[in-house]
């Protein structure tokens, strides 16, 4: 079974792997209930999905109809103004044909002005408020991507005592200074305030190439080979504290639940030889490719 680990201060204990639900976003409700029934096998209890990512609050609605108690259930929305917020998480709520959502997460704050407005008056985090105060959700969370998330990140700490916070971590991001210093900065201010830390992107490879031949289960693409996607998997959970998001690309998530069940602490060179073999770059470069 996977390593359990207190998320944050919600009170909870959550699996150190959370089930991405993107992947379930173009799925048949046939096959989305195979690929979540293996989640029990693995001690997984905590889903982590958004009003974006395609059909998969609907997917999970048959799902939590039978096992609600069983799972934290996080969703996101990328409204920055109150309404639209508002209007978000009612809708998640509707889609998921559940009472309470217990985290819901402003989705990819990163650019100064969106955050601005989304933590303003009449902002997207009004709205969260209001609708943990009445009862609709437990806990509020912030997540982004690019290079600049975790700077970001902290200086919403310092508007507003987020549960949460998501950002990307793997070996390739980590190399580079400027964003290890951001990183170890907002692991540190997590750790102080006692803030759940979510990574995501563990077993990215690269950005797609265009004359790549291979299947798109995801905007970038993975790592197939399943050693190194152990190393990987074992590079985020070595850390404690930190919980991994499961890839986007469904066809991976047998191999992300094996790695974690078999925790290792790869050595430094490992990661180093995957990166050469594999060709694994990092996804964000400040002022190349920062977006998604």
């Amino acid at each position: 079974m996977i390593d359990q680990t207190p998320f944050g201060r919600t009170g909870h204990e959550s699996s150190r792997v959370l089930f991405g639900a993107a992947a379930l976003g173009g799925m048949k409700q046939d096959r989305a209930d195979r690929l979540l029934e293996p989640l029990f096998e693995h001690g997984v209890n905590h889903l982590d999905t958004a009003a974006s990512y395609g059909d998969s609050e609907l997917r999970l609605a048959p799902w939590l109809r039978r096992y609600r108690s069983e799972f934290f259930v996080a969703s996101k929305t990328g409204a920055r103004d109150y309404a639209g917020a508002r209007d978000s998480i009612h809708r998640s709520l509707e889609r998921l044909q559940i009472d309470r959502l217990d985290l819901i997460q402003l989705h990819n704050l990163v650019e100064p002005e969106e955050h601005e407005q989304a933590l303003g008056p009449g902002g997207a985090l009004e709205a969260a408020v209001e609708a943990r105060d009445a009862g609709l959700l437990r806990f509020i969370g912030v997540t982004g991507h690019g290079t600049r998330v975790c700077e970001m990140h902290c200086k919403s700490l310092e508007r507003f005592p987020f549960d949460s916070v998501l950002a990307p971590y793997n070996w390739t991001m980590m190399q580079s200074p400027e964003y290890a210093a951001d990183f170890e900065a907002l692991a540190s201010l997590c750790a102080q305030r006692r803030v759940a830390l979510q990574t995501i992107k563990s077993v990215a490879r690269r950005r797609w190439r265009e004359d790549d031949p291979s299947p798109r289960f995801s905007w970038y693409e993975p790592l197939r080979d399943p050693a190194a996607i152990q190393n990987a998997v074992h590079f985020v959970l070595r850390r404690p504290g930190l919980f991994l998001n499961t890839s986007s690309d469904a066809t991976l998530l047998p191999h992300i639940l094996d790695a974690a069940e078999k925790l290792g602490a790869p050595e430094d060179a490992a990661l180093d030889g995957d990166t050469r073999s594999h060709g694994i770059e990092p996804l964000f470069v400040r002022g190349v490719s920062d977006g998604i």
